[in-house]
């Protein structure tokens, strides 16, 4: 029998003690809440015909009965007319940072939003663009040195993005400005957090900066658009970032039928991190439904397998709007264009089971050094993702079939053991009996024990 592999790796410290106390006293917030979340990115936009927070609250119920934790709306700052992008704009070209795009209600309509996410259990972050403005922010008339300048004296576009500009971190005072437009939201809204648009594209002192400022006003929840193999630096500061680089692995390993091996590989580099952070899991989101397209033109007939991951692997799984319908469509970014809701929402329940298991069971929290999750070994290595995560008496064993063909296998591994309980159908099943399975294309197991 082969071992189990160990994926969860301590690494050596090389930072000063007094670093560690203080990297150490940022990632304790917001307390244990994080660890059980999952997270839900709400497209205000495209969510209703009204597009508005007033109709959008009318959904939470529903979401909270799926099993959501935590609602991130995407930017609801008001957007930049000035060569703004289509007829209506993107919400990632912010007019102004302490007010609310009037297309979505006012600023009471989103307090009421929150107050009632938060009376259903629901946490709230919104999402923060600090890197760069749209062309006639209110800054840019107010105070224009707040902004990164070309030679000729014009403001400087964004890398491949020209309906933004981007602002000047060297500048003390605009620093202190942005730190001032987040506690307002904190203060006047009672959110529970952020998700930063291209955390990595703003110097990372801005965050060291800026978090213990805001969280003056709460402790909140940190989600970074990063990839902390690629700036580690980041994860610091951040509660949990993006795993890019396993979703673009991922993508390609099904459409060029890359070796499963190197996606392993990924795996372990992932978890090599370490748990003083977490990552962020999904298999779409606002950028690839609009422009690579929806999570089955990408995973095809793993698009379930990869959701079972994407919620039981160690982090926090990350959802977007529709996906419990599911949307079979690429969502228009800078037009109206209504998820198509068929009121029967086919993967809801699939969802929910999963979410359930992922804030109830201990052996799935994320970022948490008790757990520790092992790859295990079968007779198809090449075709079958199998693991088990543990954490005291409590284990889940997963097996996804990440093929696109029936597969017969077994597990081979002596660690596993014991009677677990199948979440999807109630079915129970002895180990120490056997580990032979009969994977049909599409198929996914999640077993408690």
């Amino acid at each position: 029998m082969k071992k189990l592999i160990l994926l969860a790796v301590i690494g050596l410290g090389i930072v000063s003690c007094t670093t560690q106390k203080k990297i150490r006293k940022m990632t304790e917030l917001p307390k244990d809440w994080k660890h059980n979340t999952n997270i839900y990115e709400v497209n205000i936009r495209q969510y209703t015909q009204e597009g508005t927070f007033k109709a959008f609250a009318k959904e939470m119920p529903r979401l909270k009965s799926m099993g959501i934790k935590t609602l991130w709306f995407m930017p609801i700052t008001p957007i930049a007319q000035q060569n703004k992008k289509g007829s209506m704009g993107s919400p990632y070209a912010a007019a102004d940072y302490t007010s609310v795009n009037p297309e979505f209600g006012t600023l009471q309509d989103f307090k009421d939003m929150v107050n009632e996410a938060h009376r259903l259990g629901f946490k709230v972050i919104i999402d923060w663009v600090a890197n760069h403005t749209g062309w006639d922010h209110v800054w840019t008339k107010t105070h224009p040195e707040f902004y990164l300048k070309d030679p000729d004296g014009k403001f400087h576009i964004a890398s491949g993005m020209d309906d933004i500009i981007e602002l000047d971190y060297k500048n003390q005072e605009m620093r202190q400005a942005m730190i001032n437009a987040m506690k307002f939201w904190v203060q006047e809204t009672d959110i529970d957090g952020f998700r930063c648009d291209l955390a990595s594209w703003v110097e990372v002192d801005f965050w060291e900066q800026a978090r213990p400022e805001v969280e003056k006003v709460k402790p909140l929840f940190w989600l970074g658009e990063f990839d902390e193999l690629e700036s580690p630096e980041y994860g610091k500061v951040f509660d949990a970032s993006y795993s890019w680089k396993w979703m673009h692995k991922s993508a390609d390993y099904y459409k060029k039928d890359e070796p499963l091996q190197e996606l392993k590989d990924l795996l372990r580099q992932y978890s090599n991190i370490g748990d003083t952070s977490m990552r962020a899991w999904f298999t779409t989101n606002h950028d690839e439904n609009s422009w690579n397209g929806t999570e089955y033109e990408k995973y095809g007939v793993i698009t379930k397998p990869m959701a079972v991951f994407s919620a039981t692997w160690n982090g926090v799984p990350l959802l977007y709007s529709g996906q419990e319908l599911p949307n079979m469509k690429r969502l228009e970014f800078f037009e109206k264009d209504v998820i198509k809701w068929t009121h029967t929402y086919q993967v809801a329940d699939f969802y929910k089971t999963l979410l359930d298991i992922k804030a109830s069971n201990p052996a799935l929290r994320g970022g948490d050094s008790h757990v520790t999750t092992y790859l295990l070994n079968t007779t198809a290595n090449d075709k079958i993702l199998a693991y088990v995560r543990k954490n005291g008496k409590d284990e889940i064993l997963v097996v996804l079939n990440m093929s696109k063909e029936p597969v017969n296998f077994s597990i081979e591994d002596e660690h596993l053991s014991g009677t677990f309980r199948n979440i999807f159908d109630k079915t129970k099943r002895d180990f120490s009996n056997g580990k032979d399975f009969s994977f049909k294309v599409s198929d996914y197991a999640v077993f408690e024990k």
